[in-house]
């Protein structure tokens, strides 16, 4: 009975697909191109940082000057893992399971060696300028990121002027905005270590 549905299902002529108009298009390409904003950083190192920033700094308090090393150290370990992390990128093998690599100027270096990729897939996974370029937006953003968070502020300004607070405002602002509109026009296609995989 199920196989005859099957097979009734799979007769049926499929129904024609009506052309998008240019507001449909373009709507779906500006939804498209934000869905690749959530690669700007790898969710690993924010959510590291989302931890631990509260206990370093003593919830914006930092009584003593180790807490506020500590915190610079934080926000720079988090920063350098965005940059070291977006030249990383995942593969699936024949069994489907995902496989994580770094890429080189050679192709894709699989991290566990368990898999040879041919010629073409390396070639797919090489190292381009643009990752490099993609690793410093990354930092960036996560320094913005960073600038938001009301401990690490009143940590490192603890009494700001009206000039710092003025640049610790709108700095972090204009940072989004820059590398939001340079990876909505420079998407990465990475899937590395902490950034979401897709079923392709």
């Amino acid at each position: 009975m199920e196989e005859t549905k099957q097979s009734l299902i799979a007769s049926l002529p499929a129904a024609p697909r009506k052309p998008k108009s240019k507001v449909e298009r373009v709507v779906r390409k500006t939804f498209k191109g934000t869905a690749h904003l959530s690669n700007l950083l790898p969710t690993g190192s924010v959510m590291s940082f989302q931890i631990m920033c509260p206990v370093l700094t003593h919830q914006g308090q930092c009584p003593t000057i180790t807490s506020r090393w500590l915190t610079c150290f934080l926000v720079s370990l988090c920063a350098i893992s965005c940059f070291l992390f977006s030249f990383t990128d995942s593969i699936r093998d024949p069994n489907g399971k995902v496989r994580y690599g770094l890429a080189t100027w050679s192709g894709l270096c699989v991290i566990d060696g368990s898999i040879t990729l041919t010629e073409e897939e390396r070639e797919k996974y090489k190292l381009k300028i643009l990752d490099f370029v993609h690793a410093i937006m990354s930092m960036f953003v996560f320094f913005a990121v960073s600038m938001f968070d009301q401990n690490v502020t009143r940590c490192l300004f603890p009494v700001p002027s009206e000039e710092t607070k003025e640049i610790l405002t709108s700095l972090p602002f204009i940072i989004g905005i820059i590398c939001g509109a340079f990876f909505l026009a420079f998407p990465t296609r990475r899937h590395g270590i902490g950034s979401p995989l897709t079923k392709e």
